[in-house]
């Protein structure tokens, strides 16, 4: 069964969800190109490690219930009336979130020409570390930094509407999420693929050697294979709010969409 949405899907953002998306995409996009990129460059699938402490923001504005399902989120309330009521009286203790640092593992791929081992193009998809204060996005924008001052072609995917855009000069961009793809022996000019949420995902290229033909990448394909290989529709339940929630505009074009899908 399909994302109910037309493009990316909002409820794919969750916090609880996003990690699972992230290693899907990066893995299903290895195995789309391989193929097409085969004998002349390879696909090598890379992780980067470091331990994120800022984690009260990992849990703002996130519902323990947003994704269960209603029996789950019943009982759920229910428990959570009687935890407030027996917090009053001082005769159970309240749940808190204590500072401990976490591990995150990010994936990323970079395409590498088999005869001299260099790497031609590095692909990312943003990870909310990457759009907050912190060490995950210190990381990132170093090695941004460092790729962007070489000759190495670059494809920044930010499928997130929260957070602090990744910077761009000489441009300010609104929409909901963007696809940069930046050609080494073009900068500093790069295409930005901007999208919103009523949009399809945009095809785009992937940069190669100038005398190689650039594959395609359809990341809307993906991403629907994806859904449906990761169940994501018994995961989602889309009569609760996104998260991060939508603008109000945004609310009732997705309520009024979700509802015509479902007639």
């Amino acid at each position: 069964m399909p994302s109910p949405f037309p493009g990316m899907d909002p409820y794919l953002e969750h916090p609880d969800l996003w990690p699972g998306l992230h290693l899907y995409l990066t893995v299903k996009m290895a195995d789309l190109l391989s193929p097409q990129l085969y004998p002349k460059y390879f696909v090598s699938l890379e992780v980067r490690m470091y331990e994120e402490k800022d984690i009260e923001s990992l849990f703002v504005d996130i519902p323990d219930v947003s994704v269960l399902s209603k029996k789950e989120q019943t009982n759920t309330s229910n428990s959570t009336e009687s935890q407030v009521a027996a917090t009053a009286t001082s005769t159970k203790p309240i749940t808190v979130i204590l500072p401990i640092p976490i591990t995150i593992r990010q994936g990323y791929l970079e395409i590498q020409e088999v005869a001299t081992k260099e790497v031609v193009t590095t692909r990312e998809i943003l990870f909310p570390a990457n759009k907050r204060g912190g060490k995950g996005r210190k990381m990132y924008l170093k090695k941004r930094e460092k790729i962007l001052d070489t000759l190495t072609n670059f494809i920044e995917i930010d499928l997130l509407r929260r957070g602090q855009r990744i910077p761009i000069l000489n441009h300010k961009n609104n929409s909901h999420y963007q696809i940069l793809v930046s050609r080494g022996k073009q900068r500093p000019r790069a295409d930005l693929y901007a999208f919103n949420l009523q949009n399809q995902i945009p095809e785009f290229p992937l940069p190669l050697r100038p005398e190689d033909t650039e594959p395609i990448i359809d990341l809307q394909g993906l991403l629907t294979t994806i859904y449906d290989v990761g169940s994501y529709d018994l995961k989602i339940d889309y009569t609760q709010k996104p998260v991060p929630e939508l603008s109000e505009n945004d609310a009732t074009w997705a309520n009024n969409w979700l509802q015509q899908q479902t007639i």
